[in-house]
């Protein structure tokens, strides 16, 4: 009763008049970012946290927008999966497989409400995982002590490849370039300079914000700049008319069910996210539905169940990022970023210093799921034909946006330089397939590590063995040692089948 309780105060804030507006926005750019291939969520919150800032919204307010932009991402990478046969983004490339020939059958229309209405049931049965999960999460959480944080941080690191078959060792060397970044400034326990140089704007150290822009968005626009060179606008595409039966509907219901739980619990996993959401459902519904189905060739529990899949992953990506501060994703870890630019530290505590926010966010969830499964049927002509905007247009707006807002937050011609830096670096890392995720994270948990390691040190006169002492943290420790070892063993079997299964 008393989770239920904090629910209803949660709606109460999502459905003021500003927050439902900009929740309202946000699902509708979401939904644009999510159909442009290649962009997917994360860049996508990306190039609109500055504008959060630029519009001076309030903590709650920016949440509520980016969540629902997070969400409608997600939601929006199945239009270029079903109408070009590419994806919007990784966990949209299962929906290639039965979204394209379905539309090829003349059943484009029909094969985007379906999607959506998979995406919708997907992302309602994992919401309603996080409310019940997330409390009793945080709660076990207030356990922990330092030790046990310095293990689940080590755990976050670990994790970091998942079962998605990034290379382990790139992952290892751009989480130590983040946690390098993060220690640029003034350390607060002996105010020694570290890595300033003596330049007064590195004092307070190198804002995430400005890095997350450049590592994400601008190096974004450089490659698609790259990738677009001399390229003629796509051809529209033709949409006949809508003519969904009810049996259609019916047909998806369990299997976006079935899509929606694989998918929670793949993104509670950390490392583990939407791709894998989408994988394990298909493959399941595949083999649930046997010599039944169509699967390859346009059958709709095809398109249903990756959907259902990484919208649930999407809403239990969530559940570490809000209960213990560890993103379960790469947008989680933008969104994390987001928070922590707020003053607002996620974990446990945030549960009960922080509930309006929490459950406002959580209440958004519900609220975005509703306005874009109203959105994504009836204004889904506008969603295709973006498609067909040539990308000279799109670029100088994302890039207005980017560099506007960056410069709003400090009004500093430095950090405009900081931002193009990252930029650069980001597309350099990207060409050399280095994962840009592991560096955002290290900047975020270095400086609660790095206190973590010193607390535990300082109480106990610098003996290490005291970072394995209680049963929990030995754990957690396990658990880390598994998820750096597994990935390298999982991740190019896991890899290799979904090439099978997409040919």
């Amino acid at each position: 009763m008393e989770t239920l309780g904090l629910l209803m105060d949660g709606f109460n804030t999502a459905l003021s008049l500003e927050n439902f507006l900009y929740a309202l926005l946000g699902c509708f750019i979401g939904t644009l970012i999510g159909a442009l291939p290649g962009l997917g969520p994360a860049n996508g919150v990306a190039i609109m946290i500055p504008l959060a800032f630029t519009l001076g919204l309030p903590p709650e307010t920016a949440l509520i927008m980016l969540t629902s932009v997070y969400a409608g991402a997600m939601y929006g990478g199945r239009i270029s999966s079903i109408l070009l046969n590419i994806p919007g983004d990784e966990p949209a490339m299962m929906t290639c497989l039965d979204g394209y020939p379905m539309a090829r059958q003349g059943k484009a229309a029909e094969a985007l409400a379906l999607s959506a209405l998979a995406s919708f049931i997907g992302s309602l049965v994992a919401t309603i995982g996080l409310i019940f999960l997330a409390p009793v999460l945080a709660r076990f959480a207030l356990s922990f002590g330092a030790a046990e944080y310095f293990a689940l941080f080590v755990l976050a690191f670990a994790t970091l490849g998942g079962v998605t078959g990034k290379n382990p060792v790139k992952s290892a060397l751009a989480a130590g370039i983040g946690l390098a970044i993060a220690t640029v400034g003034i350390d607060l326990s002996t105010g020694t300079q570290r890595y300033t140089f003596d330049v007064l704007e590195l004092f307070e150290g190198i804002d995430f914000i400005v890095a997350i822009v450049g590592l994400f968005a601008v190096s974004e626009l450089l490659l698609f700049i790259e990738a677009h060179q001399g390229s003629t606008p796509r051809s529209e595409v033709k949409m006949n008319p809508l003519r969904l039966s009810f049996a259609s509907v019916v047909q998806i219901l369990p299997t976006s069910l079935r899509g929606g739980v694989l998918g929670f619990i793949a993104g509670v996993l950390p490392g583990a996210g939407a791709s894998l959401g989408s994988f394990v459902s298909y493959t399941l519904e595949k083999r649930i539905v046997g010599s039944k189905g169509y699967f390859g060739e346009g059958d709709p529990r095809g398109i249903a169940a990756p959907e259902a899949g990484n919208n649930g992953a999407a809403s239990g990506a969530l559940v570490p990022m809000l209960t213990l501060g560890i993103p379960g994703s790469a947008t989680t870890a933008v969104l994390l970023a987001m928070l922590v630019s707020f003053n607002i530290t996620p974990g446990p505590l945030m549960f009960t210093q922080n509930a309006d926010i929490v459950w406002g966010v959580i209440a958004a969830l519900l609220l975005g799921n509703i306005l874009l499964l109203l959105l994504n049927i009836p204004l889904v002509g506008i969603f295709v034909r973006l498609l067909s905007i040539p990308p000279r247009y799109l670029l100088p707006i994302v890039t207005m946006v980017a560099f506007v807002g960056v410069y709003a937050i400090s009004r500093s011609a430095f950090d405009l330089c900081f931002m193009i830096a990252f930029g650069v670096m980001g597309y350099i890392f990207r060409k050399a397939e280095i994962p840009l995720v592991p560096i955002i994270l290290g900047m975020l948990l270095g400086p609660e590590m790095e206190k973590n390691l010193r607390h535990v040190m300082q109480i106990h006169d610098g003996d290490w063995t005291m970072l394995w002492d209680s049963s929990l943290s030995i754990g957690l420790w396990c658990i880390a040692l598994a998820g750096l070892i597994l990935p390298a063993i999982i991740g190019p079997i896991l890899r290799v089948r979904m090439r099978r299964t997409a040919d």
